[in-house]
């Protein structure tokens, strides 16, 4: 990400070294397991051989968003093989670029489905088809591919159909005034644009963004030369994919959101570039308006499936809780930028939200099956799902090994894979210290090289440990994060107490460094109730329980079926331990509940709650992080707790 000098832009991921602790046990089943899964499932359902030449007749046609999902996976590629080299994950994507080369058309056009299916409805509808989606993603893969293995085809590849779409799109005589329907080609084209120095990019980049919603609208035009009526759209409104209205005019979030994270990650990253003030301004509203109104205690956004996305501020229902995978990673995309433009903690605390729950939880824990939609309550004999026609989820909320609609998956992975990048930004004199890991992190300050060393037990344990080793002294500023959940903390400097002031939720330690310096953060991680915003209906009377940035939740497994029928008294402790032999070792709250039931009903549906005897019975509640819910037998969950 290129900004202005004195605005900070984030480490890149070469540049950290995950080699233990939370992360690293989540890199290495990511590796081991996640991406050979992915792949294997791309491959079997036709994917993969899209881009074969010689396609065995007999696989499934091409679908017009596979190239997405292959996309992705070939991204994670990269991001992996920076720091652990695997030669069968290499020769499986030079594979998939030799078949894209050949495929390619000789004016740069790139795209499976509509190269093999449909060539005649090239860029025919772009509001409901998926070539500038899968356009994005495949460049996003070919910038990391290139760059880690310095293999140039796929890169070529990809920027003569960037170039393509350039001629193709755009105010010009004979060109299409249309835009992407799925947005995601804005940050792609400017990644692009920051990897080659090309202003192309970066202009289409803005014609895309800046055209959105004008009239008259290009969804309407198009929808009528295919002989359609643009008012027999299936989404009613074009609020579904965020071109309702000018983008400088949208002032709140709507719509699909996967499609909206994307999207304003784009329009953030195009303000941050240019200096524009009002899509500034326009950024920091929809990012106010998303995390103030729209998301959940877990970090997941969207709430309702009909239209994958969102509906009124503070509708968050829980069992029907939309929450996909997919957009608590857009959400993260769409932080990161945001910090670059006012670097405030509060950015990187909705990141750390969103890593360790909602993402987290779209994965099992071997790191091989899958959830798409990922809600805070679930009953294993319902499943509204199936009401709502709904491709996102499977029965009983069990995870699955692929979707028909996979795009969760493979993001998934190129997510994990390059979780590092999170870790740090710069300025040129100021490190910031966004996430706490066990890492060691590789920069320059001035003249000199630094390495900073990261050794802790997080999110298990609030210690943190930095060892800085430098050739020569150098001054500059240390900004530790100290979260927006941490009520208390301390920082000593080789053993001595230092005390600083925050900046926007930063703890700035200015000195000059020496090699071997020590620096320990405290950070205190009492068990807490969280409430939600009186407006929230679903979450009335109830409590959260969360330790660091951990949501913990309840499970059948742990406490018995019948999770709505318990309450947790106000008064009551809570407890937390370390359970070594749960998942490879996690922290538990447990603490005295009570269970209320009446033993004599009467088998109708409704009764007289006076001829009835409801008894409440003490028992020992138990809850578990809620990334790792759903990986023992199935059963009931439930994030937010009736509190009496």
């Amino acid at each position: 990400m290129r900004t202005s000098e004195n605005r900070p832009s984030p480490l890149p991921w070469t540049a950290v070294e995950i080699d233990g602790g939370f992360w690293g046990d989540r890199q290495r089943i990511n590796r081991d397991h996640t991406m050979p899964a992915v792949y294997h499932q791309c491959k079997i359902t036709g994917r993969i051989d899209a881009w074969n030449p010689q396609r065995d007749p007999n696989l499934p046609e091409p679908h017009i968003f596979w190239d997405s999902d292959v996309a992705k996976w070939i991204e994670a590629v990269g991001y992996s093989v920076a720091l652990h080299p695997n030669a069968e994950f290499e020769r499986q994507v030079d594979e998939i670029v030799d078949w894209m080369e050949q495929m390619q058309l000789a004016d740069g056009y790139a795209n499976s489905h509509f190269i093999a299916v449909e060539p005649e409805n090239r860029w025919r509808n772009l509001r409901d088809q998926h070539e500038l989606y899968c356009a994005g993603h495949l460049i996003e893969a070919a910038i990391v591919y290139a760059q880690v293995t310095g293999k140039r085809k796929i890169l070529d590849i990809l920027r003569r159909y960037a170039d393509h779409i350039a001629v193709t799109f755009g105010r010009g005589d004979g060109q299409k005034r249309g835009y992407p329907g799925h947005p995601e080609l804005e940050l792609a084209l400017m990644r692009l644009y920051q990897a080659t120095d090309d202003p192309r990019y970066r202009d289409l980049a803005q014609y895309f963004v800046d055209e959105r919603g004008q009239a008259p609208h290009y969804y309407d035009l198009e929808a009528i030369e295919r002989g359609e009526d643009p008012r027999a759209f299936w989404a009613r409104s074009y609020h579904y994919c965020q071109a309702h209205a000018p983008i400088r005019e949208q002032t709140g979030m709507v719509g699909h959101s996967v499609r909206a994270c994307y999207l304003y990650t784009g329009t953030t990253d195009l303000a941050l570039e240019m200096g524009d003030a009002e899509l500034t301004a326009v950024a920091q509203r929809l990012w106010d308006d998303l995390t103030g109104r729209h998301m959940y205690v877990t970090g997941g956004v969207g709430s309702i499936h009909t239209i994958e996305g969102f509906t009124v501020p503070f509708d968050l229902p829980n069992d029907t809780a939309y929450s996909e995978t997919c957009s608590a990673i857009a959400l993260c995309y769409w932080s990161q930028r945001m910090f670059s433009l006012d670097p405030h903690r509060r950015y990187i605390d909705a990141i750390e939200r969103a890593l360790y729950n909602c993402i987290l939880s779209g994965v099992a824990y071997d790191g091989e099956t899958f959830f798409q939609c990922n809600p805070l309550e679930a009953y294993p004999h319902i499943s509204p799902y199936a009401l709502l026609d709904s491709m996102s989820a499977p029965t009983h909320h069990r995870r699955v090994d692929w979707f028909d609609v996979s795009c969760c998956p493979p993001n998934l992975v190129r997510m994990v894979a390059s979780v590092g990048g999170y870790f740090y930004a710069t300025t040129p004199n100021r490190l910031y210290v966004h996430l706490y890991n066990q890492n060691t992190a590789r920069l320059t300050v001035g003249a000199n090289e630094v390495h900073i060393t990261q050794a802790t037990d997080y999110p298990w344990d609030g210690a943190i440990n930095f060892t800085l080793e430098l050739a020569n002294p150098t001054r500059f500023e240390l900004a530790l994060r100290i979260p927006g959940w941490c009520r208390e903390y301390a920082i000593t400097v080789n053993g001595a107490a230092f005390t600083v002031e925050l900046d926007k939720g930063y703890a700035v330690l200015d000195r000059e460094w020496r090699a071997g310096d020590q620096v320990t953060l405290m950070l205190a991680m009492p068990i807490e109730r969280i409430a939600a915003h009186p407006h929230i209906r679903a979450d009335v009377g109830c409590v959260a329980l969360q330790r660091g940035p951990l949501v913990y939740c309840l499970e059948e497994a742990d406490n018995g079926a019948g999770l709505a029928h318990l309450r947790l008294p106000r008064t009551n402790a809570l407890n937390y331990a370390f359970d070594a032999d749960l998942f490879g070792g996690v922290g538990t709250i447990t603490g005295e509940a009570l269970r209320g039931e009446s033993a004599q009903w009467c088998g109708e549906l409704y009764a007289p709650a006076a001829n009835l005897d409801f008894t409440q019975t003490s028992i020992t509640l138990r809850a578990i992080p809620y990334c790792f819910w759903a990986n023992r037998q199935p059963g009931e969950m439930r994030v937010w707790i009736r509190e009496t």
